[in-house]
């Protein structure tokens, strides 16, 4: 008998320890409209992780999910897919689950090799950044059983996250059935894309060599979608990038500048050179891609448009048809 209870009061105690060791849904806060806001513990990174997530009208029936991945600011400032453009009233009517991480800024949604100091004083955290491990492990079986999904995926990404989820893609191909990547950059290990992707982490006071290592280096190559074209899975892709040049967005009177001069100047300058780098980018890997014979993925260069929110809300609605129908929406 002395057996048996000490072995009953064991496993008392190494249940929850277990089950602190799992993804598992925190916190749910129903939010306006059809908005949900969601705390997910991520075992990878030892923290809880806020995502939003917009559900279908119709709650009674599975819905597929689409991933759906801010940029450089990760969903923590306001430079976000439901503040800065018409994605709630856009999915309002369609079956489809999205969900937006609001962390990661900085990150380009990858797993770190070290922890950065730097990051974690700047947003707050514990400088340990697992967010591959996190997007395509653990997340998708705690949204799939929190919101009873048809467990069919599709994933897409503005700028840091438009290289992000071509690498994710890569490492995960059986995750997602489609992809849209919107003015991303994907030659990584390209001296320009080395030298833009440590500028934007250094925007958050992080160091890029404790991403992937040293520049140039074996991780950098690893994490090069143009390099690794030939592993980019065989389903539906959506890529598209602007020219730089100013466009219909790019003006005083569009709604995604508000009549904010400073902002239009930034967009026009900053946003345009950034804007024609990527473009650059994609152009190479739409030459790679079609040396592979790949004739599944729609590359859409716009004559004009910068690094901007008008183009990207234009790239979601266009780039919805072909994610809808991959995923069964």
């Amino acid at each position: 008998m002395a057996v048996v209870s000490a072995s009953a009061m064991l496993l008392a105690i190494a249940a929850p320890t277990a089950a602190a060791s799992e993804a598992r849904l925190v916190s749910e806060t129903p939010g306006p409209g059809q908005l949900v806001e969601i705390s997910v513990y991520s075992p990878a990174m030892e923290r809880d992780i806020r995502l939003q997530v917009l559900r279908p009208k119709n709650t009674q029936v599975p819905a597929p999910t689409l991933y759906l991945l801010n940029g450089a600011g990760g969903g923590e400032d306001a430079a976000t897919w439901l503040a800065r453009t018409d994605a709630a009233e856009f999915f309002a009517d369609k079956q489809v689950n999205i969900v937006i991480p609001m962390e990661g800024a900085f990150s380009y949604y990858t797993d770190w090799q070290q922890v950065d100091e730097g990051l974690a004083a700047k947003l707050g955290n514990n400088g340990k950044y697992m967010w591959s491990t996190f997007l395509t492990k653990e997340l998708p079986p705690v949204i799939d059983s929190a919101f009873a999904t048809t467990g069919v995926n599709a994933l897409a990404g503005i700028s840091m996250a438009g290289t992000s989820v071509l690498d994710l893609a890569i490492e995960s191909p059986e995750l997602y059935r489609g992809v849209a990547a919107y003015s991303g950059c994907a030659m990584t290990s390209d001296p320009i894309g080395q030298a833009f992707i440590t500028l934007v982490i250094s925007l958050g006071k992080g160091n890029a060599k404790n991403m992937w290592g040293p520049t140039g280096g074996d991780g950098w190559r690893a994490h090069d979608p143009y390099l690794n074209a030939d592993r980019l899975p065989n389903i539906p892709m959506y890529i598209s990038s602007g020219s730089g040049l100013p466009g219909r967005h790019d003006t005083l009177a569009d709604p995604t500048v508000g009549a904010d001069g400073r902002m239009l100047a930034n967009q026009v300058l900053l946003g345009g050179g950034i804007e024609s780098a990527t473009n650059y980018c994609t152009t190479k890997l739409a030459e790679r891609t079609r040396e592979l014979g790949r004739t599944d993925i729609t590359y859409n260069f716009h004559a004009e448009g910068t690094h901007s929110w008008g183009y990207w809300q234009d790239d979601l609605h266009r780039s919805w048809p072909m994610l809808a129908a991959a995923i069964g929406s």
